[in-house]
């Protein structure tokens, strides 16, 4: 009943810093760390100092050599994991027992396949036994009367064999690497085995077992290649060639999406966090206040204008929604906003800073070293999509709001941008010095080390300030050295599930290259698309549609519905990584640039962070906005299907990326994509002017699609469509004004 509610569960009561960070690790599983205490959390606090200290040297420094660098980072990465990270669920569920039964036997699979392959020995005998004891130790029997956050003596042998697999490498790194390369020796392939285990189990801990799934599926596959029918057969692999394959060199999981996180990606993590404890997430939601909060609506435009900006800095869908959410749900609720609706603003456009420039997400680190493109121009490129994202949400937001008639902030909750400016324009250059080397060409790395040692530097700038009288900024976001300490502490811990999903996601690479799975899936889906566009054309009575499109418009369709599939299950950096591997090759066939390619994947697979069943940041923004979180996540998947088009536009003209660029195609692309937008984005809320009704609606959806097509005949049509309906409901508003309705939730 109503009247039993607590007093401390109201509708409109702003959540706690701790129950935000209860919501960040319920609906982020890569920010779910341990809380731990004593011995162990200082281990855990010297080893994440060092991680982070090891690549802020590197990176204004010098690297290693790429071997010994990413054996190195992988070496702490997983062994903290296993110390940071708690099992999934304290008490087993079925699921749990059936999952970990399922990889036991698959450990034990490849256990006997390398015993079979190794010659007989004291030490062969040994280490059966041993890793007979490991596997039974991934199964989830807990100790009776074992604390559920504790970190039990499985752990601890995780950690150790999780950091000894790199460890030996980098202590024999002769003997394996020059010595004896190419004819291994069966301590390689023990150590080999160890890795892939350990692995698979930070993976499963850190990031579900999704993934580690499909790594799975990747090797028993090149295992079992002759068995397999079709054209999926090939000629097989033994164990000994798989596990050297992805163990020894940097074609598994030493590969590239390792190699990327330990060289670009570690260090934009670390400096968004210390940006973020300078007080730069702060000034980011006072400069979107200042610029959007007077409009329509100015609440939820708030939310899509601070969420870009904090997005600059963080990548992470989740963390961007908590961060903004918490000031801009609440704000869109008492504005009229419905919680629903507000959950939902927050959740779709804090995943776009996975796409937002200067820093983006991980996957755009990825995409410069498997496209061999700089940096700076993926920024430029990203200029675009970046751009339409929020143009998409700002058009849905300013409908919705003009629908329920609701006007901009009051005057006293819009902050002085004179005032802004006075307290916080120090945290402008460390952020305006890391994104001007980037535009010059340097490193990502020496951008990313200047910008955090700058971040360091001018936090203290309010505490000399205040020495000189000045006592209007805040001295709280000053990097003292316990907060330096803190700050370094979360920015490895933060990267230590991405470290994780990147390994998994070599053994993927690793078998792509060794058995050419991602050629074969590529003309399985050419191969369907020519299938489904014959039948399409066949049933064309008019004769405007070519076979030659229709195919590329099917392919396109089955990439975006495999991205979003895939995405609803592990996050968007492995989603593209696997995606660019084994999709985008198919698009080849259809002479679309590579880069235009590898973006479409990438831009889906961040769609896929608001895609139910599995909406993680849209659930987050749901525990914020207090609503049903399923109806928050189909909200905000509705709320993205405006910029759903953007994907398409930039296939059918590249020049939107600065790619084969003409200046027509761009003009036009860019007119008759806003014009696309806006036609989705009145079709899905349902108005303009006054209500739509239900074929309003259809040929609004119509006409948007038609209006990314490359035909003069295809936009005409569009933009006639678009015009008579947005005109008539015009005509309809001037005849005869409508009341406004109030939302229900």
């Amino acid at each position: 009943m109503i009247a039993d509610r607590t007093p401390a569960a109201p509708e409109d009561r702003e959540l706690t810093a701790d129950e935000l960070e209860a919501l960040v690790r319920e609906y982020d599983s890569e920010s779910n760390f341990r809380r731990l205490a004593g011995a162990t959390a200082l281990l855990v606090t010297v080893a994440s100092v060092i991680l982070s200290i090891f690549h802020v040297y590197t990176a204004g420094y010098g690297l290693f050599n790429e071997v010994s660098h990413r054996t190195i980072h992988l070496a702490f990465v997983i062994g903290l994991i296993f110390l940071v990270f708690p099992r999934k669920r304290a008490q087993p569920t079925r699921r749990l027992w059936v999952d970990s039964l399922l990889f036991a036997g698959f450990y034990l699979y490849l256990l006997y396949q390398l015993a079979l392959s190794l010659p007989a020995s004291g030490t062969k005998t040994a280490f059966v036994a041993a890793m007979v004891v490991l596997v039974l130790l991934t199964l989830p029997v807990n100790r009776p009367g074992a604390e559920p956050g504790r970190v039990a003596l499985r752990d601890w042998i995780f950690a150790a064999l999780g950091a000894g697999f790199s460890a030996y490498l980098v202590f024999f790194f002769e003997d394996v690497f020059i010595i004896n390369v190419g004819s291994p020796s069966p301590q390689v392939y023990m150590m080999g085995l160890i890795a892939v285990i350990m692995t698979m189990e930070a993976t499963r801990r850190t990031m579900g077992s999704t993934l580690a799934y499909i790594g799975a599926a990747c090797l028993i596959y090149a295992l079992l290649g002759p068995y397999l029918p079709g054209i999926l057969a090939h000629r097989g692999y033994s164990i000994t060639r798989i596990i050297n394959h992805l163990y020894v060199g940097t074609e598994g999981i030493y590969g590239v999406a390792v190699g990327v996180v330990a060289t670009y990606v570690f260090h934009f993590v670390l400096f968004g966090i210390l940006a973020q404890m300078s007080g730069l997430g702060q000034l980011f939601i006072d400069l979107a206040t200042i610029v959007a909060g007077r409009a329509s609506g100015g609440s939820a435009k708030v939310s899509v204008v601070s969420s870009g900006f904090f997005g600059m800095i963080s990548g992470s869908p989740i963390a961007n929604t908590v961060t903004t959410g918490a000031f801009t749900i609440p704000l869109m609720k008492k504005s009229g906003f419905s919680s629903r609706f507000a959950g939902a603003v927050e959740a779709s456009s804090s995943c776009g800073g996975q796409v937002t420039p200067p820093v983006m997400g991980a996957s755009a680190f990825v995409m410069t070293e498997m496209l061999g493109v700089p940096y700076n121009e993926i920024i430029l490129i990203a200029i675009v999509p970046a751009a339409f994202h929020y143009l998409a949400i700002l058009l849905m937001v300013h409908l919705e709001a003009k629908r329920l008639g609701l006007e901009g902030m009051p005057s006293d909750r819009i902050p002085q941008f004179r005032a802004v400016l006075a307290r916080s324009w120090h945290l402008f250059i460390p952020l305006g010095v890391m994104v001007a080397l980037l535009l010059m060409q340097y490193t990502p790395f020496l951008a990313a080390f200047w910008g955090i040692i700058l971040t360091i530097v001018f936090s203290y700038v309010p505490l000399i300030m205040r020495a000189f009288g000045n006592t209007s900024m805040d001295t709280s976001t000053v990097l003292t050295p316990p907060r330096l300490v803190q700050g370094f502490e979360d920015g490895a811990k933060f990267a230590l599930a991405i470290g994780a999903a990147c390994a998994c996601v070599g053994f993927l690479l690793g078998m792509t290259t060794l058995t050419g799975l991602g050629f074969k899936f590529s003309a399985a889906v050419v191969e369907l698309a020519h299938d489904t566009a014959g039948v399409i054309s066949s049933l064309d009575f008019t004769g405007l549609l070519s076979e030659q499109g229709v195919a590329l418009f099917c392919a396109l369709v089955f990439i975006a519905i495999a991205c979003i599939l895939m995405g609803a299950g592990i996050p968007t950096t492995p989603t593209y990584i696997i995606l660019a591997s084994i999709a985008a090759p198919a698009l080849l066939e259809f002479d679309i640039p590579l880069i235009a390619t590898h973006f479409f994947v990438f831009y889906f697979g961040v769609l896929a962070d608001v895609t139910p069943p599995v909406a993680l940041a849209a659930y987050a923004a749901a525990g914020l906005a207090r609503s049903d979180p399923m109806s928050t996540g189909m909200t905000a998947f509705r709320l993205s299907m405006g910029k759903a088009l953007v994907p398409f536009m930039f296939i059918y003209a590249p020049s939107l990326l600065f790619v084969n660029f003409s200046l027509s195609e761009f003009i036009v692309a860019i007119l008759s994509g806003c014009l696309g937008i806006l036609a989705l984005s009145a079709a899905y809320i349902g108005w303009f002017r006054r209500p739509l009704v239900w074929w309003e609606k259809i040929a609004l959806t119509i006409a948007g699609l038609l209006l990314i097509s490359t035909s003069w005949v295809a936009i005409a049509a569009g933009v006639v469509t678009v015009a008579f309906v947005l005109l008539r409901k015009k005509a309809e508003a001037a005849a005869l004004p409508l009341a406004v309705s109030r939302p229900e939730g």
